[in-house]
């Protein structure tokens, strides 16, 4: 383990069977905390959690489809019911599907909506009172929800009309969340990255890909997803006196 700023706390991290999710969990794990492992793909949570264990860490795979509202609440319920307690949520399951709003496909604006609105607003409205509890208690006397928008999130362009839609809605709900409750010490951030080499793009169709997302990726250094759990970490490790609202993480050579 490298460090136990977060022993003794319990981090709960959405979309977590790759990218993103699975380094954030490791990291957090690597820091002292109990991590429950939430995506569909139980399989890879399985891996990462044989992984976490492996290493020292302690881990629960907590499988669930977080646009549906009932298997979400289930995956936190199952987290305190093993853990006790629960003092991170970690927001970052979402889908990024592009193209033109003339003539788009509706089912994907829905699967967009369905898993980076829907699916955030119930693992958060879930997580709440748990984080709230947490606040009061030891060892660290603060929780940390930490919601995974995106540079799409602060500015818009043509083809991410819908993609851009939820980012900004995230940016906006996280602000106001945070309004809510940090004065009962529950911290509320959102963290903003660029092009990061992730799946995220992998779920469009193939003309989308060859046009909007394989050339950047061909011209940009992008980051990798453990630059982002480095992120999230420094955002859920800063004493409980210091809150971090807003974080924005870019490749150097993405403007």
């Amino acid at each position: 383990m490298t460090t136990s700023k977060l022993t003794g706390t319990v981090a709960l991290v959405t979309g977590a069977s790759s990218g993103i999710g699975a380094a954030t969990a490791r990291l957090l794990a690597e820091y002292g905390a109990a991590v429950a492992l939430v995506a569909r793909r139980k399989d890879r949570l399985e891996e990462l959690a044989a992984d976490i264990e492996k290493a020292g860490g302690t881990a629960l795979v907590a499988a669930a489809d977080i646009t549906d509202r009932a298997q979400a609440e289930a995956a936190v319920q199952q987290a305190v019911e093993r853990f006790g307690r629960l003092d991170t949520l970690v927001n970052n399951a979402g889908l990024m599907l592009l193209g033109p709003v003339v003539g788009a496909d509706v089912e994907e604006w829905e699967r967009m909506l369905a898993i980076n609105v829907n699916g955030l607003l119930y693992t958060t409205r879930a997580a709440l009172p748990h984080l709230l509890k947490a606040a009061e208690d030891g060892p660290r006397r603060v929780a940390d929800i930490v919601n995974i928008s995106s540079i799409a999130g602060r500015v818009a362009w043509n083809g991410y009309g819908v993609y851009n839609l939820t980012k900004f809605g995230v940016n906006g709900f996280t602000e106001s969340l945070r309004q809510e409750v940090t004065q009962r010490h529950v911290r509320v951030g959102v963290l903003e990255p660029g092009g990061v080499d992730t799946e995220l793009g992998s779920h469009n169709k193939p003309e989308v890909r060859n046009e909007m997302i394989d050339p950047f990726y061909e011209q940009t250094e992008v980051l990798a997803p453990q630059d982002i759990a480095d992120g999230v970490a420094y955002m859920v490790t800063r004493p409980r006196h210091a809150a971090v609202a807003e974080l924005w993480i870019m490749p150097t050579d993405q403007s």
